[in-house]
């Protein structure tokens, strides 16, 4: 069967860039209505996209000049939207470091089975230390705590999910309900956990569902080769992004993993025009002076700085200890480091660390086939600036020329979203 590009779509409130809510039709209460996640799920729906995007951050941010960005807990509005609208796969994402492996998995394989095998979880382990102060009164733990804690999280899902599978069931006497020796404990004691199992929810369609993972960080690699099967990441070029799947594929085989499983995902900031003009003006009117954003933004001394001298890769490599997620911080380092570019020409190639396609439908859709003809990518998570407003261009301009190349689906096929994805069924 033909490869085919993946395209999945981050629907979480007005859309990706913070500022560009001034520019969106709707109105600011659709952030907590589920009608309008419903029509945006629709919207994707008609695009034939992969999957809805849901990112989260278990806290509300009160910053007076920005707009909440998380809301309604994705679990449970993926489970609500995939009972209304066919077909299309949900990405919600989760925390390792703020939930139990067992409550986890059992709300997740519940939503799997309801959907009919259309959920992928997105585990984080959370970096924010707001986050933190909702669930307690501990700091947050250090990042390499959290990543082990993660990568032992998945370990103790995954045998969860796979404890009890009526499948596998022998012969059942009349007298009998079932048998019995289709569940099994797992009995997993470990660093952080410590769990007797069985799940109490059988073995769903796809197995289990789909784990995405987001993270470039060494952590973040790391636990992306163990578990990943979708990577959200931030790729701005095709040698970062080359350097990238190599570094995940390698690491995963070397850790006994077939890296064939694995599909890069990175997201994507597209604004469209009739002209490149037209969508240049568009992103100056989205997201703001993009030179003086980029000084302040970056620490950078304004007096005396020249937007047209050759930035250094070093000096925008994220410190690997700072609170911040370290990953999507690394995209712009990346960059610079396999192309030698100046202030003015990076801040129309990155937008909200993903990149930034900026012009006409053709332009757009030859630059998303580029990465993805050579297998830099696999497809790409489409970050719109205002939702519902830009996910309805991509819909109606772009992805016409993409099934004209004969790169994209016309119709939904497959039954579940593992299957879309090409991977691997998980063993018993």
């Amino acid at each position: 069967m033909p490869r085919k590009l993946n395209l999945n779509v981050g629907i979480n409130t007005t859309g990706y860039l913070p500022a560009a809510w001034k520019y969106r039709s709707g109105n600011r209460h659709d952030i907590y209505d589920p009608g309008y996640y419903k029509r945006l799920t629709e919207l994707a729906h008609r695009g034939l996209f992969d999957a809805v995007f849901f990112s989260d951050h278990p806290a509300l941010m009160t910053d007076p000049n920005s707009r909440p960005f998380h809301t309604i807990d994705p679990l449970i509005l993926c489970t609500a939207l995939a009972a209304q609208v066919p077909d299309i796969g949900f990405v919600a994402t989760m925390s390792s470091t703020y939930n139990s492996p067992y409550n986890l998995a059992r709300r997740t394989q519940s939503t799997d089975i309801v959907s009919g095998g259309r959920l992928i979880i997105n585990i984080v382990s959370s970096f924010n230390p707001n986050v933190a102060a909702n669930f307690g009164s501990a700091p947050l733990p250090s990042r390499s705590e959290r990543y082990a804690k993660a990568s032992e999280f998945l370990d103790v899902a995954k045998k969860l999910w796979a404890s009890w599978d009526p499948s596998r069931e022998g012969p059942v006497p009349n007298e009998q309900f079932w048998d019995a020796a289709s569940a099994h404990a797992i009995d997993h004691v470990g660093d952080h956990f410590t769990v007797k199992g069985p799940l109490n929810v059988p073995r769903g369609p796809q197995g289990h569902p789909v784990i995405a993972q987001a993270g470039a960080s060494e952590g973040g690699i790391e636990l992306a080769a163990r578990h990943g099967e979708i990577i959200y990441c931030n790729i701005l070029s095709r040698p970062a992004g080359q350097a990238f799947g190599k570094k995940v594929r390698d690491r995963a085989a070397r850790l006994g993993r077939d890296p064939k499983g694995i599909r890069i995902v990175p997201g994507v900031v597209v604004i469209l025009g009739e002209t490149k003009k037209e969508a240049l003006r568009k992103h100056e009117l989205f997201s703001g002076a993009g030179i003086a954003r980029f000084i302040k933004e970056n620490g950078i001394d304004p007096d005396g700085f020249n937007p047209d001298a050759v930035l250094d890769a070093e000096r925008f490599i994220p410190d690997p200890n700072r609170l911040q997620a370290v990953g999507m911080g690394l995209g712009l380092s990346d960059l610079l480091t396999h192309e030698k570019l100046t202030t003015r020409q990076v801040v129309r190639r990155s937008e909200g660390h993903h990149r930034l396609l900026l012009g006409t439908a053709e332009e757009v859709a030859d630059a998303l086939i580029d990465l993805w003809d050579d297998g830099t990518v696999d497809g790409y998570t489409l970050q719109p600036p205002r939702a519902p407003d830009d996910i309805e261009e991509f819909v109606d301009k772009v992805v016409p020329i993409l099934q004209d190349r004969g790169v994209y689906r016309s119709r939904y096929e497959e039954r579940t979203v593992r299957e879309r994805y090409g991977l691997p069924f998980p063993a018993h």
